[in-house]
C-alpha cells in the first residue's frame, strides 16, 4: 500500500517546492486532500455513478458537510499518519481547522443530509448525493453591537482540492430566459474503513458563452457582463432573499437548476446500461426528495420520458412513483412550499404544462375514491394561483416519511390528514440520526478514548453497543472519569471562545447550550427570558441555591428574518448587562457565538452540561441537535417535542428534563381561544421580563426590533395570533425545570450519572440505523 506520509510530503514538493516544515496551512491543506484523493482514485465519480446494482440518489438543496480533511482521514484509517507527520516536523495537528468549513447548509436538513451520505457508504449502499455547490454558502456571521451582520462565506478562497469537476458530464439546463450548463464537482464520500467510495455531486452554474466577444465588441459591455452573472448567480449563494419577485425567480431557478440536472444525469447513465428500457429505471434508482425543495424533479422527469423518450404520460408517471419518495420536515403549513403559477411560468414554462398533467391524473385518480369528509379542492396540486409542491410531493410518490415518530403521527392525524385518509400505506416514519463518527468519534477523541477502554472499537459502526456503557453507570470511579472528560471538553470550548470571541468564560460554571438556527418556533426568546427572569432572582434573593451557570447560544437568522435578528440583539443586550454586573461575575455569564457553524457545534456539544431543546411542543419535526448532544453526554431540558420523545424513551425521563405544554395541551389552548395578554397581567415575574423589550432596559439601536417583538407576544399581527409559540404558557414550567436541573448538578456523581445515561442509550440514534430503515423500507436496496 502506498505510504501515506510520503505523498503529502511529494505533493509539496511537487506543487510548491516546500516541505512539511515551511508549507502553509493552505499548502499542507492541498497536499493532504491530494494524497488522500490518490487513495480514494481519481476515478471516485465514475465508480460511484455508475455502480453496480440500485442506486439512491438523494436529492437535498442543502448538504452542510463540515470540515472534510479530519473526517476523511479518520474514514480511510489515515489520522494517526497525519498526525505523526505533523508533530515530526514540529507542527500541530489542529492547524488544518482553519481550512475550508463549506457552508452548504443552514441547520439539520443540510447536515441530515451529510450524515445520511456517510452512513450509507459506511453500510455498503449506493446512495449518492446531488445538490448546488454554492460559492457562497449560507453566510459568514459577525455580531457588531449585538447585530447580526452578514458577509460573504468564500469557503474556496483556500481552494477545494476535494472536489473532482467532470466537465465532460456537464448539463445543459433550460430555463425561459436562457440556457446554462450545469458542472458537476464530486466530492468523495468515503466509508468507514475505506472499503466503499459513494460521491456527493454538487453542480456549479456557468453561462453557455463563457465570453461573448460579439456582444462585448459592439461595446454592449452591460448586456455581456449580465448574461454571465445571471448564470453564476443561480450557484451563488444558498438560499437567497426571496421576499421580491426576483428572489423568488432565483430560488425557483435553484430548485429546478440542479433538480433537472441531476435527473438527466441519472438518465444518461441508465441508457448507457439500458438504452431507452424505461421500464428498468425504477429497479435502478431510487431518488429521495429531502423536503419540497427538489419536488421539480417529478414533472422534469416525466417531461423527458414524454417529450425525448416517447413514453406515454400515465407510463411516465408510473415510473415516477415508482421511483421517487419524499421526505416532509416540517409541520407548519406556512413552510409547506408554494409556487405562484404565474412565477412559475416565467422561469419554467416548458415544464408547467406537466403540473398540469399532474393535476389532471390527480383528479381523475381521486374521482374514483370515497374523499369524506373532505373534497377534491384539499388536494389540488394547483389550487388557483399557487402551485402545491409537497401535495405533488405526496401524489407522484409512492412513500411520504416523517422524521421522528410524534412528527409522523402529526402528519398522518393532522398536517397532512387527509392524504392520510387515502393512502395510508405511504406514511411511514424513519427518525432522523448523526452520524457517530464524527460526532462522537472525531470531535471528542477524550470521550472516544474511555468508550474504547470500557468496551471496545465496535460502537463506531454499530452505536447499539453504547449499551454496555450502562454497567458504568453504577460505578462511581467510572463516573469520575467520564465527569473529567466534560471538564477537560469545557476547558477547550473556553479556550477556543477565547480565542474566537475574546470571551472569558469559566469552564466550573454549567454550560447551558442552545445550538440552532434562530426561528420563532425553537424559542430562543424564551430562553432568553428565562436568563432574565434568574438574574433578577439572584438579585433580588428570590433565587438562593445556585450553581453558577454560563448560558452559550449559536445561531443565524436567515437575512431577510427581522424578528429572529431582533432575538439575536436581544440575547445581546441581556448578555451586555449580566456580564457587565459585577455581582454575577461567580453566578451568571451570558455569550452568543459568532458565525455558528459545524466546526463550532463540534466543540460546543462536546462541552455541553445542558442541551436546551425547548420547541413547542408539536413544530420540531426532529432535531438532531439534540442527539449530538445526548451522544456527547448532556441532559436534555426540553418539550416532549420532536425526537426529544425518543431520547426520554430511550434514555429515561428520570435522567433528562422535560417541561412544559405537550402537543394536545397546546391544541387545548388554541381551542380555548390562549389569551397571551391574561398570563402577562397576572405574573408580575413574567411581565417583568416581557416589559424590557419596551421600558428602556435595553436599546435596539433605534430599529423598533423589541417593540414589534413585545407587540407580537400580547397583539400578534397581521398573520398570526399573539404570542403563536406559547411562551408565556410555558414560562414558569420551563424556569422551574432549569432550576431544578441547576440544583440536581450539585450532586455531580448523581447528575454524571444522568449523563453516562444518555450516551449508554444514544444507540437508536445514528444515521446508520435511519438509513438501514430507508434502504431496507423505502429504496428497497
Amino acid at each position: 500500500m502506498d505510504n501515506f506520509k510520503t505523498n503529502v510530503i511529494e505533493a509539496l514538493k511537487l506543487d510548491y517546492g516546500k516541505t512539511v516544515k515551511n508549507a502553509t496551512i493552505d499548502e499542507l491543506y492541498a497536499a493532504v486532500a491530494k494524497a488522500s484523493i490518490n487513495r480514494v482514485g481519481h476515478d471516485f465519480p465514475q465508480k460511484a455513478t455508475e455502480a453496480s446494482g440500485k442506486k439512491a440518489a438523494y436529492l437535498s438543496a442543502e448538504f452542510l458537510i463540515g470540515r472534510l480533511t479530519y473526517n476523511n482521514l479518520l474514514n480511510l484509517g489515515l489520522l494517526g499518519q497525519y498526525t505523526e507527520l505533523m508533530y515530526e516536523n514540529g507542527r500541530d495537528p489542529g492547524e488544518l481547522e482553519e481550512t475550508e468549513d463549506p457552508a452548504l447548509g443552514n441547520g439539520g436538513l443540510g447536515r441530515l443530509a451529510a450524515c445520511f451520505l456517510d452512513s450509507g457508504a459506511t453500510l455498503g449502499y449506493n446512495l449518492n448525493g446531488y445538490g448546488i455547490r454554492y460559492k457562497y454558502g449560507l453566510f459568514k456571521q459577525t455580531i457588531k453591537e449585538g447585530f447580526q451582520v452578514e458577509e460573504p462565506d468564500d469557503w474556496m478562497k483556500d481552494g477545494d482540492p476535494w472536489s473532482v469537476r467532470c466537465e465532460e458530464e456537464k448539463v445543459l439546463v433550460h430555463f425561459k430566459d436562457g440556457d446554462v450548463w450545469a458542472v458537476p464537482y464530486d466530492m468523495p464520500v468515503i466509508a468507514y474503513g475505506g472499503k466503499k467510495i459513494n460521491t456527493l455531486r454538487l453542480w456549479q452554474a456557468e453561462p453557455v458563452k463563457e465570453f461573448d466577444f460579439e456582444l462585448f465588441n459592439d461595446q454592449e459591455y452591460a448586456k455581456e457582463a449580465a448574461n454571465r452573472n445571471s448564470a453564476f448567480g443561480i450557484s451563488a449563494v444558498l438560499y437567497p432573499n426571496d421576499s421580491t419577485k426576483a428572489g423568488k425567480q432565483l430560488r425557483l431557478k435553484q430548485q429546478y437548476f440542479f433538480s433537472a440536472a441531476s435527473i438527466r444525469d441519472m438518465i444518461r447513465t441508465f441508457k448507457k446500461k439500458y438504452g431507452s428500457n424505461f421500464k428498468k429505471f425504477s429497479s435502478e434508482y431510487a431518488i429521495q426528495l429531502n423536503d419540497t425543495h427538489p419536488t421539480v424533479a417529478i414533472p422534469e422527469f416525466i417531461r423527458i420520458m414524454v417529450e425525448e423518450e416517447g413514453l406515454t404520460f400515465k407510463t411516465a408517471l408510473k415510473i415516477a412513483r415508482e421511483t421517487f419518495a419524499y421526505t416532509n420536515h416540517t409541520v407548519m403549513a406556512e413552510a409547506l412550499e408554494k409556487w405562484d403559477v404565474a412565477l412559475f411560468k416565467s422561469v419554467i414554462p416548458h415544464v408547467y404544462k406537466y403540473v398540469q398533467s399532474l393535476q389532471r391524473a390527480m383528479v381523475k385518480d381521486l374521482s374514483k375514491l370515497d374523499l369524506a369528509p373532505y373534497t377534491i379542492e384539499n388536494y389540488n396540486l394547483i389550487d388557483g394561483n399557487l402551485i402545491h409542491m409537497a401535495r405533488m410531493a405526496i401524489y407522484a410518490t409512492h412513500s411520504t416519511n416523517g422524521v421522528a415518530a410524534i412528527h409522523t403521527e402529526i402528519l398522518k392525524h393532522d398536517a397532512l390528514k387527509e392524504w392520510y385518509r387515502i393512502y395510508p400505506e405511504r406514511f411511514n416514519n424513519k427518525t432522523n440520526g448523526i452520524t457517530q463518527r464524527r460526532w462522537l468519534a472525531l470531535c471528542n477523541r477524550e470521550l472516544t478514548g474511555f468508550i474504547n477502554d470500557a468496551i471496545g472499537q465496535t460502537w463506531i459502526t454499530d452505536l447499539d453497543d453504547l449499551k454496555k456503557l450502562e454497567v458504568l453507570a453504577k460505578d462511581n470511579e467510572e463516573i469520575r472519569k467520564f465527569n473529567e472528560i466534560k471538564r477537560v471538553k469545557k476547558v477547550q470550548l473556553a479556550a477556543y471562545i477565547k480565542e474566537k470571541e475574546g470571551i472569558d468564560i469559566n469552564p466550573d460554571f454549567i454550560f447551558d447550550v442552545q445550538m440552532k438556527r434562530l426561528h420563532e418556533y425553537k424559542r430562543q426568546l424564551l430562553n432568553a427570558f428565562s436568563i432574565l427572569d434568574i438574574y433578577f432572582g439572584l438579585k433580588d434573593g428570590r433565587i438562593k441555591e445556585f450553581t453558577p451557570m454560563c448560558f452559550i447560544f449559536g445561531a443565524k437568522a436567515a437575512p431577510g428574518y427581522f424578528r429572529a435578528k431582533g432575538i439575536i440583539k436581544y440575547i445581546n443586550e441581556i448578555g451586555k448587562m449580566i456580564n457587565s454586573d459585577p455581582d454575577m461575575k461567580d453566578k451568571l455569564q451570558v455569550v452568543f457565538v459568532q458565525n455558528y457553524n459545524v466546526s463550532y457545534a463540534e466543540k460546543l456539544c462536546t462541552a455541553a452540561d445542558l442541551s436546551e431543546q425547548i420547541s413547542t411542543a408539536g413544530t420540531e419535526a426532529s432535531g438532531t441537535g439534540n442527539m449530538k448532544l445526548m451522544l456527547n453526554g448532556a441532559v436534555t431540558l426540553g418539550t416532549y417535542d420532536g425526537a426529544n420523545v425518543e431520547i426520554v424513551a430511550e434514555a429515561g425521563e428520570e435522567n433528562n428534563y422535560i417541561f412544559g405544554k405537550r402537543v394536545e395541551e397546546i391544541d387545548e389552548l388554541k381551542a380555548e381561544g390562549y389569551d397571551s395578554k391574561k398570563l402577562y397581567k397576572a405574573d408580575p415575574r413574567l411581565k417583568r421580563v416581557v416589559d424590557t423589550l419596551v421600558d428602556g432596559t435595553f436599546s435596539d439601536g433605534g430599529t423598533g426590533m423589541f417593540r414589534e417583538l413585545y407587540t407580537s407576544l400580547l397583539e400578534g399581527a397581521s398573520w398570526h395570533k399573539p404570542d403563536h409559540y406559547f411562551i408565556f404558557a410555558d414560562f414558569n414550567s420551563y424556569v422551574e425545570t432549569k432550576l431544578r436541573a441547576n440544583r440536581d448538578y450539585k450532586d455531580r456523581l448523581a447528575f454524571g450519572k444522568k449523563c453516562l445515561m444518555n450516551v449508554a442509550n444514544a444507540g437508536k440514534f445514528s444515521s446508520d440505523r435511519t438509513i438501514k430503515d430507508y434502504a431496507t423500507d423505502i429504496w428497497k436496496l
